[in-house]
């Protein structure tokens, strides 16, 4: 019963956190600490990193080294040119985890593919979704772990990319409301 009341407790800190966290979400001195239970009794704390830079610095070392792992990768081989590589809509790694709770995780036995999404047009208002493997690197179990880093550092850095210019779009879109309407906000 003590073990019981114990997990319950641990739980409802982990709630009062969530809860917390979010309600500081657009406070200035939000400080996001992710928490992972490991037991009962110990929580493993990691300390979130920075994620406002976005300078144009950070933008061009993330392209420099996003550079490096298409060449090292072999990516260029299915995408000649570096540039096309954004013209994709998504891309997934198959066979390592990439969510929170088995993130690079190998499965077992599965294959290690870098799959890029695109969407081709069957008509005026319809899509179908087409999946273009973009590296392939065999079996999970037999895979170097310097390459299992650097295609889950490929896929993050290019998801970090292409979630920027789908931001640098939008400030567009803002300022040209903003032109059109005449208001200043």
């Amino acid at each position: 019963m003590s073990n019981g009341l114990s997990r319950l407790k641990a739980l409802n800190e982990k709630l009062d956190k969530k809860i917390n966290s979010k309600q500081n979400l657009f406070d200035d001195e939000f400080i996001a600490d992710n928490t992972i239970p490991t037991s009962v009794n110990t929580v493993k704390t990691v300390p979130s990193h920075d994620t406002q830079p976005r300078s144009i610095e950070d933008r061009a070392q993330n392209m420099e080294l996003l550079g490096r792992l298409f060449l090292e990768l072999k990516i260029n081989e299915k995408c000649p040119d570096f540039d096309n590589v954004f013209l994709y809509k998504a891309m997934n790694l198959a066979g390592i985890g990439l969510k929170d709770d088995d993130f690079g995780e190998l499965r077992v036995g599965k294959y290690i593919q870098i799959i890029a999404i695109s969407y081709d047009a069957i008509g005026e208002e319809k899509k179908k979704a087409k999946n273009v493997s973009l590296g392939y690197y065999g079996k999970g179990e037999i895979l170097d772990i310097d390459k299992k880093y650097k295609i889950i550092e490929f896929i993050l850095r290019w998801r970090y990319e292409k979630g920027l210019q789908s931001l640098d779009n939008y400030i567009h879109l803002l300022g040209k409301l903003k032109t059109l309407s005449g208001t200043s906000n």
